[in-house]
């Protein structure tokens, strides 16, 4: 937990409240990790404005998530994160979600979860590739754009740009603005 304590949380216990970005990343202890797990908890206000959790989960043990986090961030370590990591040593989650590599280590899958528990996107990254965590957010607004506007968000669509209708009459007011 962000303040270094030992709990137990489920998917479900967000249901119905928050949207969810669970993410998988290999190992404590290692080069990209941290630079990951510190760039989402540098955006955790954004996130929350959203009334979206992040989580993160490793198949590492809740004691090697602590030292980890007790490690200064100029050797590796994470300091102090705000949101919290999940401890997967016995791998069910990653291997439920199709992100465990060599039954060892889960690859770097990011999950949005809406209110409703349903995966409504989902990216995996091989070992060596970092996140982009706007990307992420960005996926967020679209989403919920989506859910409260019933409009479509097309590519590269970003926060106060305009989305389209998803039907080919009210496409085409999009189409003949933006080409």
């Amino acid at each position: 937990m962000p303040d270094g304590s030992f709990k137990q949380i489920k998917l479900s216990d967000y249901r119905d409240k928050k949207y969810v970005v669970l993410f998988f990343y290999p190992l404590d202890f290692t080069f990209v990790c941290p630079t990951e797990i510190i760039a989402f908890s540098d955006k955790t206000g954004e996130f929350e404005k959203r009334h979206t959790e992040v989580v993160g989960v490793s198949v590492d043990s809740k004691f090697s998530h602590l030292a980890w986090r007790n490690a200064d961030r100029k050797t590796g370590g994470l300091g102090q994160i705000k949101y919290p990591l999940v401890s997967d040593i016995d791998k069910n989650i990653a291997r439920s979600y199709d992100v465990l590599f060599n039954d060892a280590v889960a690859l770097r899958g990011l999950f949005l979860i809406d209110k409703k528990g349903v995966v409504q996107h989902q990216v995996i990254n091989n070992l060596p590739l970092g996140r982009n965590i706007d990307e992420a957010l960005r996926m967020v607004d679209a989403l919920q754009y989506h859910e409260s506007h019933g409009e479509v968000c097309p590519a590269n669509w970003k926060q106060g740009e305009d989305a389209m209708k998803a039907d080919p009459k009210g496409s085409q007011e999009y189409f003949k603005k933006h080409n």
